[in-house]
């Protein structure tokens, strides 16, 4: 099932995607979803980013060939750090290029989307927890990111978090392949199991410190081939069974 966001005639609203159709929640769709009714054609409605997360959890250097490529070492635990959940746009948004960066970068990810209200989820356990996943772009301002010990500034900035189109909920995305393109030239590839840190060991690691709310999101690392963006470029991530993200670098 593809669970959006989308607005019509100005009211915001959860709803089903099928094909070019759009069924209308009650409300959003973590306890239940319930439509209410009313559908309208994909022409009709603005799709917006399909989570609202109150954080998003990132996880750094989670994939070897990528750490290998920052010359930085592979950490033994998962390496977490937080975007804001003003950094969150959807498919089709502009992200901004800040006045002071010099160099901005893309990070194609999978998002995990909680479902449930979890702490300190036990091994094995994270699919109870889990609604969904989605495409993610960490945007980073690389040259702010290196110029500190944390990563918050050069990873928070506003449009710094696309996610979407939708949220995937009748998926596994353990072998799914994962790809970024900047003007429809493909820049990193990979498979979602190359990561150093399941999904599993992600959510369980996470819950030992921290509360994760319905409609959260944990953006799993990046694989090798990172690199730069400039004012005007397309950037797309595709996961596969998922779908694609695109997004404009203004």
């Amino acid at each position: 099932m593809k669970i959006i966001r989308a607005a019509f005639n100005d009211e915001e609203f959860y709803g089903i995607l099928e094909g070019e159709t759009v069924k209308r929640l009650i409300h959003a769709p973590y306890d239940s979803i319930e439509e209410d009714g009313r559908v309208y054609s994909t022409a009709e409605v603005r799709f917006l980013a399909p989570a609202e997360p109150s954080k998003i959890v990132a996880i750094g250097k989670n994939y070897r060939a990528h750490a290998d490529e920052m010359g930085e070492g592979q950490p033994e635990e998962p390496l977490l750090f937080l975007k804001p959940s003003t950094s969150i746009v959807g498919n089709g948004d502009d992200v901004v290029y800040p006045e002071i960066s010099h160099r901005l970068d893309y990070e194609g990810e999978l998002g995990v989307v909680i479902g449930k209200k979890c702490h300190a989820v036990q091994p094995g356990h994270s699919s109870e927890v889990i609604f969904g996943y989605t495409c993610l772009n960490d945007i980073t301002a690389r040259d702010i990111q290196k110029a500190v010990s944390q990563w918050t500034r050069g990873k928070g900035f506003d449009t710094f978090c696309p996610i979407g189109p939708h949220i995937e909920t009748e998926i596994d995305p353990t072998h799914a392949p994962i790809e970024t393109r900047v003007n429809g030239v493909v820049r990193q590839h990979s498979t979602i199991d190359c990561m150093t840190h399941n999904i599993d060991k992600l959510v369980c690691y996470i819950t030992e410190c921290m509360t994760l709310l319905p409609g959260d999101v944990i953006a799993t690392g990046t694989p090798e081939g990172i690199g730069s963006m400039q004012r005007g470029d397309i950037v797309e991530v595709e996961i596969g069974g998922i779908g694609v993200l695109k997004n404009r670098i203004v």
